[in-house]
């Protein structure tokens, strides 16, 4: 056991070193009492991803190709249902990371380095989606979890040096949530598909989702209330204050770290009453796993320091056809969008992430002397 442990932990410290800087992402998701359905997330980088909000219309034709060197014929499906979400348009054309449709489907992609490898496509393949087009397909085709579950085994997901992935390969696995409360992890492993049920309601990054699961599990121990005093010797020693049943949680920026914290805190929270808490319950959570600028270095190719940080964060309300979003120079002033104007659309349009119109900052005078 200490030697699987050892190797878990080594293969765990190689894969961060080789791979930074990289891609730190938490989703989190919450149903309250009136039935509403939020998922929000953050999104951490070190580069400047040209992160892009992007609408596509229902009946956008999305094309469907396999690995060039097998000669198979592309395809394009028109999709069933109007998207909105969020492109890195460092790519060229893009690719939707995050995004919600007008049927109330909503995806976050994550980072996954060190565990991702996309299925083979043979000749005898009919269906096949390469993995930059992945997002804009499922969401484009699918109006809930069941749907998409159904129908990801009977396609293959791939990915190949010939794809135009940026300045980080796109080892991505992806949170689906719905109207209903449902949500999955999608997760490629050695080749093959795995659907886990995502019973935590959060996912972060590498390793796997089961891996995170198994993690929880040393962590029993955290609980909102703490020892308010006990006797030592002859004197009574009492806490210096609340919280210290949360003592253990970890709280560096690692992906276990950040799944660990989430997850307690999402378990924690008292079920909000309408969509409104929700989103505010999410925003709290969330809170807890962003990171400032200078918190998560690594060394670059030229022993230059570089840092993660969080670069927007969005919320989705799956069931209201809201988004909240907010980049990292508007921390505190999340825009509001009504997605159903945008849904009813008939062309598609984007607008970069910095240049969206967020409430203003500007100090206001809230008392004013009376005359």
């Amino acid at each position: 056991m200490l030697r699987t442990f050892a190797t878990t932990v080594s293969l765990i410290a190689v894969m961060s070193a080789a791979l930074t800087p990289a891609l730190a992402c938490t989703a989190v998701d919450i149903m309250a009492a009136d039935k509403s359905v939020i998922a929000g997330r953050t999104m951490e980088w070190a580069f400047d991803m040209k992160w892009t909000l992007v609408s596509r219309p229902k009946g956008t034709e999305v094309m469907l190709s396999a690995p060039k060197d097998l000669n198979l014929p592309a395809r394009t499906e028109k999709t069933k249902y109007a998207v909105v979400g969020v492109s890195a348009n460092i790519i060229p054309g893009g690719t939707i990371l995050e995004g919600q449709n007008s049927a109330g489907l909503g995806m976050s992609g994550n980072f996954l380095p060190g565990f991702t490898q996309y299925q083979s496509v043979t000749p005898q393949d009919k269906n096949y989606v390469e993995i930059l087009t992945f997002g804009a397909w499922a969401l484009g085709n699918f109006a809930t979890v069941a749907e998409l579950r159904a129908a990801l085994p009977t396609i293959k997901v791939w990915s190949d040096a010939s794809l135009p992935t940026g300045p980080t390969p796109a080892l991505i696995h992806f949170v689906f949530n719905d109207r209903t409360g449902t949500g999955i992890v999608v997760e490629y492993v050695n080749g093959q598909l795995k659907i886990h049920d995502n019973v935590a309601h959060v996912l972060t990054n590498a390793p796997t989702y089961d891996w995170h699961l198994t993690n929880l599990r040393n962590y029993l121990n955290l609980s909102t209330v703490g020892v308010s005093g006990r006797e030592i010797g002859t004197t009574d020693v009492t806490a210096l204050g609340q919280g210290g049943g949360f003592t253990g949680m970890p709280g560096d920026y690692t992906p276990p770290s950040r799944f660990v914290r989430a997850s307690a805190l999402r378990h924690v929270v008292p079920q909000p009453k309408t969509a409104g808490e929700a989103s505010q319950a999410i925003g709290h959570i969330l809170n807890n796993v962003d990171i400032p600028i200078g918190a998560a270095q690594s060394k670059g190719p030229n022993g230059q320091l570089v840092s993660d940080y969080t670069q927007w964060v969005s919320i989705k309300d799956l069931t209201n056809n809201t988004l909240k979003i907010a980049d990292y120079n508007n921390r505190l002033n999340y825009l509001t969008i009504d997605l159903a104007p945008i849904f009813a659309q008939d062309k598609p349009s984007e607008r970069a992430i910095s240049d969206l119109p967020y409430p203003s900052a500007v100090a206001v005078d809230v008392m004013p002397t009376a005359s």
